[in-house]
């Protein structure tokens, strides 16, 4: 049944009819999993909020055949679109939901575990991290779950890692990438703060090897700004971990992005960031506008206020080839 209240809560409006033409292959190839085990078929749950089972109650594989599942496929195969978050989702702002359809799953993005070994004012607002107790019990039970199915499936897929939490801080997604079947069909994208990756990463060489993408957050180009927006992370430490991607990604051939949440407080640091990229060859920097995430974030004081200086810098980084082509929706 539809969660009427949750869309609400969204204000996704879902008797709409949105004429889309093309197919956003999300619903039928993408299985996101929270921490709760309640799986959605789309790659944010604040772009299309109805879950469509729970892994502590069903299989997967149960999951995957709900009357749920088809009933939001069909909600975007019919165009309506009447589901989706059309605020939100970037993919329906652009009206080009690019994918095709098909209803292998190419993609499920681990959302299980929040723990994290840093306290960013702009992610939450204060330190996470399960090592014992209900939380952990449940993401290890739930990291066992999905490997189990993964060990089963046998078509290419990809397994993203680091939505939430920290790859590497997290014992429940070090749990999982230890364990994670040794197949060749499955590939894996990492997104990380990369504080922890040089002294973990040796300990997941499957993952390693099958690495596809990896993503690193990182708000500021210089060791005073990364310092005060990364709370507790350390910029020499920062520094060695992305020397040490970069050597792994000339063996490797993954590719390699740098992220920066830009803010009132970095938003100087923008060109610096891209020279940053270049230096360990980054394929891609990307350049996201903060969120609320209902943190301790002042929202007021984001307003740029130097508002004309910082469009010359946006203007001026998105020449660069390796800058996120979006990069100008910032202003």
């Amino acid at each position: 049944m539809i969660n009427q209240r949750l869309f609400e809560r969204y204000n996704i409006n879902t008797s709409k009819d949105l004429g889309i033409q093309k197919i956003c292959s999300r619903p039928f190839d993408t299985v996101l999993i929270d921490k709760m085990g309640s799986c959605y078929a789309c790659e944010c749950t604040a772009w299309l909020p109805q879950s469509i089972g729970n892994l502590q109650i069903r299989t997967l594989d149960e999951i995957l055949n709900t009357d749920m599942r088809k009933h939001l496929q069909e909600s975007v195969s019919d165009g309506t679109y009447r589901y989706c978050n059309e605020n939100q989702c970037p993919f329906i702002k652009a009206m080009n939901p690019e994918r095709k359809k098909g209803n292998d799953i190419k993609h499920i993005r681990l959302a299980i575990d929040d723990s994290c070994n840093l306290r960013c004012p702009s992610c939450r607002t204060g330190m996470i991290f399960h090592k014992e107790g209900s939380a952990y019990k449940l993401g290890i039970k739930l990291a066992d779950s999905i490997n189990e199915w993964l060990y089963k499936y046998n078509n290419p897929i990809k397994v993203h890692i680091g939505s939430d939490g920290d790859p590497f801080a997290s014992h429940v997604y070090r749990h999982f990438m230890e364990r994670t079947p040794p197949r060749d069909n499955i590939k894996y994208s990492l997104l990380t703060n990369g504080l922890m990756f040089k002294e973990f990463h040796t300990r997941v060489p499957y993952v390693i090897n099958n690495m596809e993408d990896l993503g690193v957050s990182i708000d500021g180009a210089s060791a005073e700004t990364y310092e005060k927006l990364r709370l507790g992370g350390k910029w020499d430490k920062i520094i060695e971990a992305l020397e040490c991607m970069a050597d792994l990604k000339q063996k490797h051939n993954f590719y390699f992005g740098l992220h920066m949440v830009v803010q009132q407080d970095n938003w100087h640091e923008i060109e610096s960031m891209l020279e940053l990229g270049h230096k360990y060859n980054a394929d891609r920097v990307y350049f996201n506008k903060i969120e609320d995430w209902n943190t301790n974030i002042d929202f007021e004081s984001q307003t740029f206020t130097e508002l004309e200086e910082f469009k010359k810098s946006i203007w001026r980084v998105s020449t660069d080839p390796i800058a996120w082509n979006n990069v100008t929706t910032l202003v």
